[in-house]
């Protein structure tokens, strides 16, 4: 089965819906690289090449445009199989511990009450350009322990590098090249001003001798900037649309805050965050389904495909936040690979979303459904703007 990326952008629960039906694994044109790519739709499926040795993250560099393939922002987790992935999260986890996220609370708080007084000033907003995206953003950069950057072009460098993650275009490249100075002269100055925040601790951290190198360092910095925020920006956005649409469901969340967790595990299940896991690569042959992918090509593992899969998730189009089994979505992954920072995109969320219902509490869309735009290309699922009236 062929699969654009266009459709992934416009309707992709519609066609992961039909493939599930259709087959376990779908081809997806990778132009004329000589190298296929392989979906993977069901949900045991995913779960189990989740944890696939012989779907190994490593090679994939190897195929990505050289221009693209950065020491300083790709010899991260993201990009390591075992042993070198237990090395690297071992040295990150002694530093990024529930402790510390734990000691965020208040001052996410914070963030998000002082975001929600500026939008009361005024009728309308976005709630992606002045709250999904400005609340995870300055929570992990004071996480990490660096100055609030030049947010406009932070966001322009990773939205281009996700949105065309396997793309050497010249935007791209530029922003690939701009990310990686500007974390290099972050750790730089970070390591002739140490304070007690994340970054300076990585820089010092050590195990039995082992230290990350300067390029695992910048890497590293890099994916928890990026990752530490991308995809708390699109659950924010996501869970708000999903509730602007259902105000019955958003009045119950008001009424009884309590069931806010539960209802964050539904929105990460029915409005993933991420379609598909970040790449990897046949390093034999594998089956999947009935399906066999040679060995050399590439597989992408949904993780939007398997949170709606039936055999799973009863009426898995029904949008529920009672549901039992929602925390059983795959929308943090699985395995060694499974997301550090879900703890604290949890806590974000929770923060944010009760924040928004209780402050606002005639929250409408100010733009048709059909004129929202989501983001394109493979990666992630999030809405480009969300704009709103407050009253």
């Amino acid at each position: 089965m062929q699969l654009s990326q266009d459709v992934m952008t416009a309707n992709p629960h519609a066609v992961f819906a039909a493939m599930r039906q259709q087959t376990a694994v779908a081809e997806i044109p990778l132009g004329d690289s000589g190298i296929n790519g392989y979906l993977i739709t069901r949900y045991e499926d995913a779960k189990r090449a989740l944890t696939d040795p012989r779907l190994a993250k490593g090679p994939t560099n190897l195929i990505m445009p050289p221009e693209m393939v950065k020491a300083g922002l790709s010899k991260h987790m993201l990009s390591a199989d075992a042993p070198e992935h237990s090395r690297l999260r071992k040295l990150v986890s002694l530093e990024f511990t529930p402790r510390r996220i734990e000691a965020l609370r208040p001052r996410i708080q914070q963030i998000s009450d002082d975001l929600i007084a500026a939008m009361a000033a005024k009728e309308s907003a976005d709630l992606v350009d002045d709250y999904a995206f400005p609340l995870p953003f300055q929570v992990i950069c004071e996480l990490i322990g660096v100055p609030m950057i030049d947010r406009d072009d932070f966001r322009s460098w990773s939205n281009i590098l996700l949105d065309e993650f396997m793309v050497g275009t010249p935007e791209s490249v530029a922003a690939a090249e701009s990310m990686e100075s500007y974390i290099q002269s972050l750790v730089a100055r970070k390591r002739s001003e140490p304070d007690d925040a994340l970054l300076s601790g990585l820089i010092q951290a050590s195990d039995a001798g082992d230290k990350l190198d300067e390029d695992e360092l910048t890497s590293l910095v890099f994916l928890l900037l990026v990752a530490g925020h991308e995809t708390t920006v699109n659950l924010i956005g996501n869970a708000m649309f999903l509730l602007l649409q259902r105000p019955e469901v958003a009045d119950s969340l008001r009424e009884n805050p309590d069931l806010i967790p539960n209802a964050i595990e539904e929105f990460l299940r029915y409005e993933s965050p991420v379609k598909t896991a970040t790449l990897r690569m046949a390093v034999e042959e594998v089956e999947y389904g009935g399906v066999s992918i040679p060995a050399g090509n590439l597989v992408f593992i949904g993780l939007m495909s398997p949170n709606r899969d039936e055999s799973v998730f009863p009426e898995p189009d029904a949008f529920d936040i009672s549901r039992t089994e929602a925390a059983q979505h795959l929308a943090f992954g699985h395995g060694m690979h499974f997301c550090l920072g879900a703890p604290l995109a949890r806590m974000e969320a929770r923060i944010a979303i009760g924040g928004l219902l209780s402050a606002f509490p005639k929250l409408r869309f100010a733009a048709a459904e059909s004129e929202l735009a989501w983001r394109p290309g493979m990666l992630l699922r999030g809405l480009q703007h969300l704009p709103v009236q407050l009253s």
